[in-house]
């Protein structure tokens, strides 16, 4: 099965919940100008129809969380972490002074992901779409939201689906052809796609500058939480460690797996999957700068300290 799953988000198209995932509704008149101070990237250069990705920082610029930023006519529509909705809603509510903002978790909508190569045959109008815009269509005759994005990398959507209907899309769309996918196919493509996830590979222990988030931050906006943290880390060029991609021998390790060099820790496993195309386990993890050169073999041990095979540093995508 995993096979067959993994094969449909590779080669034709695969669909998915994204029961990781929340929508939380930013709406009031100064919904903009109050997350243009609070998220990393431009949100006052969206109108309706526009989307974009962003983070949430600390003000010591470590990542709360990941967003999927949507705009309306009179809301901004912000697909986040499920493990961190409440963190995200908490940070930004306290910093909610005198400004006319509400912020309230969205339960009748459930977050759909179609990814794969046939991904525009399933869903109409997707062709038309920026990277991250979106638009209303209709799936087996029911009215949903369709954001040209991918929650595994490469060509995908995210559907907005009324919860009370989103059984029937994904049945339509698998009718259509997709492969319903479950968790083992996503990570494998996630990982290999270099795509981390907030509270994995990513979280309040993690500067925004050591994961690969780039079009989540603009270079060019004012101020935003953790801005001074992300143009210090820019200005010097380099930071300490870096979110790689890893490919395993001599075994699967745990998630928690360190990674040592000449019998010195150089860094720590974060994500591992099964990859069907390289018929080996690969994963995410911190490795510092000295080790992180794609080629470069890193024993693994476990968090006894028992040697657990080793790890190719290898440039994305994996497969």
């Amino acid at each position: 099965m995993l096979d067959d799953e993994y094969h449909a988000l590779r080669t034709h198209a695969g669909v998915f919940v994204l029961d990781d995932r929340a929508l939380v509704r930013a709406s009031g008149a100064d919904r903009v100008a109050f997350l243009q101070g609070m998220l990393t990237n431009d949100v006052t250069r969206l109108g309706p129809g526009d989307g974009c990705p962003a983070l949430l920082l600390t003000i010591q610029g470590r990542v709360v969380s990941d967003l999927r930023v949507a705009a309306t006519a009179d809301a901004l529509l912000l697909d986040v972490d499920r493990g961190a909705r409440d963190a995200v809603i908490e940070s930004l509510a306290r910093l909610i002074i005198a400004d006319d903002v509400e912020l309230d978790v969205v339960d009748d909508v459930t977050l759909l992901g179609l990814a794969g190569p046939d991904t525009p045959r399933l869903a109409p109008g997707l062709d038309a779409l920026p990277p991250f815009a979106h638009r209303e269509t209709t799936i087996a005759g029911v009215a949903l939201r369709l954001v040209h994005a991918s929650a595994v990398g490469g060509e995908g959507a995210i559907l907005h689906a009324p919860a009370a209907r989103a059984g029937d899309v994904r049945d339509a769309l698998a009718a259509a052809g997709a492969v319903f996918c479950g968790r083992a196919a996503l990570e494998a493509r996630r990982i290999e796609r270099g795509i981390p996830r907030t509270g994995v590979d990513m979280g309040e222990k993690t500067l925004a500058l050591e994961v690969p988030v780039e079009a989540a931050i603009s270079t060019t906006k004012g101020c935003y939480l953790g801005q001074e943290v992300i143009a210090r880390g820019t200005a010097r060029g380099h930071v300490n460690r870096r979110l790689c991609g890893l490919v395993f021998a001599g075994g699967t390790p745990a998630a928690d797996a360190r990674l040592v060099h000449d019998g010195r820790e150089v860094g720590q496993v974060t994500s591992v999957a099964y990859s069907p195309a390289l018929a080996a386990p690969v994963g995410l993890g911190f490795v510092r700068r000295e080790h992180w050169e794609p080629g470069t073999e890193l024993a693994v041990v476990d968090v006894a300290g028992a040697a657990a095979g080793t790890a190719r540093v290898a440039a994305w995508p994996l497969a």
